[in-house]
């Protein structure tokens, strides 16, 4: 069976397992206060060139938002994503169930654009009876979206303009971001999205690492009590060092970028393989989830042969799938996955 139903099918990188094993009987402080953690907090910094950066790190990316925005926002606050965002579609309601609303507004190909979102605002603050709504607090964007798109680096600038504007933090979801920064149609950095977002993290677990997100507050602005609020959770890893030896890995000699970019570099090759085919693509993902629209009797021939991920049905005999290539993902398995086509 060829596995491309996500980029998290595989376990963990040599180089991570490796370090795992070197440090194993290293005895160190619990709960993230261990020298590993620490060192992984400076080198992301340098990274971000943002060297007063507060960074936390917790073990997935569903934990990561639902902590992250329920100890940002306030009780009357809600988040404002796009109808195809993560946490309003794929977190099987666990924004709402901290008691704060996603605040939907419409998308293209994942994105939203600082137009809607300024209007959206704008309509808010103008109605008079807002003391009896949501309040929309934060806004939440992914990089990659769940379309696998990009934001342009002019199109982050917009947004988190409008977020200053009307004084709200902009919260990016990384899940995915070495494939974002690594890919060949991408013009934005990591010190852009540290300079442009007040709140992000980077995702470990679909790169390269067994587990893990790092959290990145950039402004000075962890909310205070932040590890007491993320133990009330029941988020608080006691053996901590397992995060912060992947990531003081994933940081070192550009490893996460190269895991990033071999995902890419995966995708690109599936892409012209299935263009070659004659496939057309629902949409030209620049990252590395790559959709494809198949009649349905195909979609149950590959079933039987390759791992994929439903996306969403188009039209009563069509269905739409996601295949999406990791940082472990071999030339040879792509070249099988095409022989099927």
């Amino acid at each position: 069976m060829l596995g491309f139903e996500s980029d998290y099918m595989e376990g963990a990188c040599q180089e991570i397992l490796q370090r795992l094993m070197e440090t194993n009987l290293h005895q160190v402080s619990g709960y993230g206060t261990d020298p590993y953690c620490e060192s992984a907090k400076e080198k992301i910094r340098r990274e971000c060139s943002c060297p007063d950066a507060d960074i936390f790190f917790l073990t997935g990316g569903t934990q990561t938002n639902m902590i992250a925005i329920g100890a940002v926002l306030k009780p009357y606050e809600g988040v404002v994503a796009a109808e195809t965002g993560h946490i309003g579609s794929h977190e099987a309601g666990a924004i709402e169930a901290g008691g704060h609303k996603v605040l939907t507004i419409p998308h293209h190909l994942g994105k939203i654009s600082a137009a809607q979102l300024a209007e959206m605002l704008k309509t808010f603050w103008q109605d008079g009876n807002r003391s009896h709504m949501v309040f929309p607090g934060m806004v939440y964007i992914s990089h990659p979206t769940e379309y696998g798109t990009l934001y342009t680096l002019e199109e982050l600038e917009n947004i988190s303009q409008i977020c200053r504007t009307y004084e709200i933090p902009l919260y990016l979801d990384g899940a995915r971001l070495g494939y974002g920064l690594m890919s060949n149609q991408t013009d934005v950095s990591l010190p852009d999205i540290a300079r442009l977002c007040d709140l992000f993290y980077i995702g470990g677990t679909k790169v390269g690492a067994l587990c893990g997100e790092a959290l990145v507050f950039t402004k000075k602005n962890m909310p205070a009590h932040f590890m007491t609020m993320v133990k009330q959770k029941g988020a608080l890893l006691a053996k901590g060092r397992l995060l912060g030896v992947q990531f003081d890995t994933l940081f070192t000699d550009g490893l996460y970028y190269r895991l990033g970019r071999h995902g890419i570099e995966m995708a690109q090759a599936l892409k012209e393989g299935l263009l070659k085919k004659g496939y057309e693509l629902y949409l030209d993902s620049p990252t590395n989830q790559q959709f494809i629209c198949l009649e349905d009797d195909q979609v149950e021939r590959l079933r039987d042969k390759v791992a994929f991920s439903f996306w969403e049905k188009a039209g009563e005999s069509h269905t739409v799938i996601r295949l999406a290539t990791s940082w472990a993902t071999r030339e040879e398995e792509v070249n099988s996955l095409l022989s099927l086509f």
